[in-house]
C-alpha cells in the first residue's frame, strides 16, 4: 500500500460520507422501518416503557462510520474510482464481499440471537446501502 494516498484523500468528502453512512442508520433502524424487526431479531425488548440507552451509545458507530469512510476513500483513490458507477461497484464489493460475509458468519454462529438470519439481513442491508452511498460520495467528490 502506498501511504501517499492519505495526502490525496478529500477529507471533507470523508467526513460527509461518514456522516451520511451514520445518518442512514438513524433512519434504517427507526421502529417504522427496520428497528422493530432488528430488535426482535436481537432479542431486545424495545417497548415504550423500556428505557433505552443514552445518546453516548451512538459515538462508537459514528466513529466506525468515519473510519470506514477513510478506508473507502483510500480504496477509491487506490483503484482510481472517480465515477458514480465505480463508486457503486466499490461500495457493493466492500459491502457484500467484506461486510456482508463477515456479518453472515457472525449471524450463523451467534446462538444468543433469536432470529440470526433476520438480524443478518437487516444489519448487512444497512451496511451495504451505507457503504454504497459513502463510496458514491467519495468516488465522485474529487
Amino acid at each position: 500500500m502506498n501511504f501517499d494516498l492519505f495526502g490525496d484523500v478529500n477529507w471533507l468528502a470523508v467526513f460527509v460520507a461518514g456522516a451520511v453512512y451514520f445518518a442512514l442508520g438513524g433512519v434504517w433502524f427507526l421502529p417504522g422501518v427496520f428497528g422493530k424487526t432488528w430488535s426482535r431479531a436481537m432479542g431486545w425488548d424495545m417497548s415504550e416503557d423500556t428505557e433505552g440507552p443514552g445518546p453516548e451509545i451512538y459515538l462508537g458507530p459514528l466513529v466506525a462510520c468515519l473510519v470506514a469512510s477513510v478506508a473507502l476513500a483510500l480504496l477509491a483513490e487506490g483503484t482510481g474510482s472517480t465515477t458514480l458507477a465505480e463508486g457503486v461497484a466499490l461500495g457493493l464489493i466492500v459491502g457484500i464481499g467484506l461486510v456482508g460475509s463477515v456479518l453472515f458468519v457472525t449471524g450463523v454462529f451467534d446462538p444468543k440471537k433469536p432470529q440470526p438470519m433476520t438480524w443478518f439481513v437487516v444489519s448487512a442491508g444497512y451496511h451495504v446501502v451505507g457503504l454504497v452511498l459513502a463510496s458514491m460520495i467519495l468516488s465522485t467528490w474529487q
